[in-house]
């Protein structure tokens, strides 16, 4: 069972924390020009004010249950605060080096393995032969990009970044980068058989904005890969703002049933949603005991403490979260509507 130690130590927290309340203060600096939304899932106007966390006031949708921030930054405000973000900073030149081969070894080797089975299931890969183009929106670090072009299933790895250091980073491992945001992205008119953006749709102003440009970097018949935050996932749901998932930069926390609609308005079919988390039982329990966050004293909310603080039980309790639609890491897999045209090369 992967800890979360071994992707973001312990030891580099007081670094990171100075650099997020840094974000935190230039964000607060500007609440000013924040605007209102309606539901980004659904577009219902009606909500019940839920939560506030350090600088955004938090809302869950009467119609969807989709959980977002409103009022929130605009898209150009957006734009100058990953620009200028001390915190993805830090973590470019911290946390992901100090954990990059347990990053790759838990998550990104098995997170390409994935793909390439699903590439196998809706696209018909096989061995020996290669699908045209893979894009990945929102690459960081660039380590899923290196593992998804070892696996040699596509003929172009492309990766979009607009934070000029983790861009920068991307170019250094030799990958094919874009830098820019996705609202004004050239992709030149390539088109994806694969289009995967891993932790992206949280952080969009607009995420119909979003949906509305993949669907035209997606061929016909080509799968769509999102994954984010659920606001029904164990995590978010018991800790709500005590969550570190909640935090300033994710402004929207679907659920699989509002993701699957909104997707499902842009021209995409849903073909399965899933929710493979390992981690939200341990941040739950690392919660209580540093006195964060504490469990109520009603008989249920008790038995829940006892399972969630012996390690075994939550391990166990963790396995059945993620079989069963109940971790806060959603992934939602889609195809885009239109007859399949497969285009696989011999190699």
């Amino acid at each position: 069972m992967l800890r979360e130690d071994e992707i973001r130590a312990d030891r580099l927290r007081a670094g990171q924390l100075a650099a997020m309340e840094h974000d935190i203060a230039w964000l607060e600096a500007r609440v000013t020009s924040f605007v209102e939304v309606p539901c980004p899932a659904c577009g219902a106007d009606a909500r019940v004010e839920t939560f506030h966390k350090r600088p955004h006031a938090y809302h869950t949708c009467s119609k969807c249950s989709t959980v977002y921030v409103s009022p929130r930054p605009t898209d150009a405000l957006l734009g100058e605060f990953y620009a200028q973000s001390e915190n993805y900073a830090y973590w470019n030149a911290h946390f992901f080096p100090a954990s990059e081969e347990r990053r790759r070894a838990h998550i990104f080797a098995p997170r390409a393995e994935r793909v390439r089975a699903l590439a196998e299931r809706y696209l018909g890969a096989k061995q020996g032969q290669r699908l045209g183009a893979l894009v990945e929106v929102g690459a960081g670090f660039g380590t899923f990009g290196e593992c998804v072009r070892a696996l040699d299933v596509f003929e172009r790895v492309v990766v979009l970044e607009p934070t000029p250091d983790l861009a920068a980073t991307c170019r250094a491992r030799g990958l094919e980068v874009i830098e820019a945001p996705v609202e004004v992205a050239d992709l030149g008119g390539l088109q994806a058989d694969v289009l995967a953006s891993f932790e992206v749709i949280e952080h969009l102003y607009d995420p119909a904005a979003f949906l509305a440009r993949c669907v035209q970097w997606v061929r016909p018949g080509g799968i769509l890969l999102l994954t984010c935050p659920s606001a029904s996932g164990f995590d978010v749901a018991v800790l709500r703002e005590a969550s570190d998932t909640v935090d300033h930069e994710h402004i929207n926390y679907f659920t699989p049933a509002s993701l699957t609609r909104l997707v499902e308005s842009h021209g995409f079919t849903v073909l399965e949603t899933l929710t493979p988390g390992q981690l939200d039982v341990e941040l739950v329990r690392k919660k209580v005991l540093a006195g964060a966050f504490a469990f109520g004293s009603s008989g249920a909310e008790q038995a829940l403490e006892r399972l969630v603080m012996d390690p075994a039980a939550g391990d166990a309790l963790q396995r059945l979260l993620a079989e069963h639609g109940g971790s806060s890491h959603l992934w939602l897999v889609a195809r885009r509507v239109g007859p399949p045209t497969p285009r696989l090369a011999e190699v």
